[in-house]
């Protein structure tokens, strides 16, 4: 089951926008363990955004925060290259064992994915700067502050920076919502928006994706 409010207007428009490349039996089953888990999972227009993306960029070498069940990770391994690494973080061990049974189901070799378990806050200082095509951040709002300044670090120029569900139910464009979490949030728009390290742009599919590729 989708979780994510969609951005993209209408219910309607939203509806069309999953539909237009629906999953198949893998991301059904990857979905159905998020809902047991009771992880959020991005939806199908989300997710096929992130594969365009990684598609794009040829990536070979992706860093994930936040795995939950799989669903983002299906999407991301989908778009790499065929010799390319997912690099996922979580601290919840079940996540990271439904997000296995699901690349194993995809086909993909064990060693296509690297999932590492433990905060992402203090497992990114460990990771190679400059050495990642692109960084998908899809974890606690309230941390996206530091997941920007290491994942812009850890990126090489041309690579690219994502944040699922940034649009936080619409809570982003309501000046009134002060809590940690909008706060957080709308630091991070900022952020990007004006770091001359970045071309950024705001994507309204899914619950808002927030991508900035780095320039130098």
């Amino acid at each position: 089951m989708n979780q994510e409010i969609h951005a993209a207007g209408s219910p309607a428009l939203a509806e069309y926008l999953d539909g237009y490349l629906p999953d198949d039996e893998v991301l059904t089953a990857a979905r159905a363990r998020a809902e047991e888990l009771g992880c959020a999972a991005v939806g199908p227009a989300a997710g096929s955004t992130l594969r365009f993306i990684a598609s794009t960029l040829c990536a070979r070498a992706v860093v994930e925060i936040g795995t939950g069940a799989g669903v983002s990770s299906l999407y991301l391994l989908r778009g790499m290259a065929g010799d390319g690494v997912l690099t996922s973080i979580d601290i919840e061990p079940e996540f990271h064992r439904a997000a296995r049974k699901g690349f194993g189901e995809a086909g993909f070799a064990a060693g296509r994915a690297r999932l590492i378990m433990g905060q992402a806050v203090e497992v990114l200082p460990r990771l190679t700067a400059g050495g990642y095509d692109l960084v998908f951040v899809d974890a606690a709002k309230a941390e996206f502050g530091h997941y920007y300044e290491e994942g812009v670090h850890l990126l090489r120029p041309g690579g690219v920076i994502a944040f699922n569900n940034i649009m936080a139910d619409g809570r982003l464009a309501e000046p009134a919502r002060r809590d940690p979490e909008t706060l957080a949030l709308r630091e991070v728009a900022r952020a990007v928006a004006v770091d001359e390290r970045l071309m950024p742009a705001m994507l309204p599919v899914g619950g808002g994706l927030l991508v900035a590729s780095r320039l130098n």
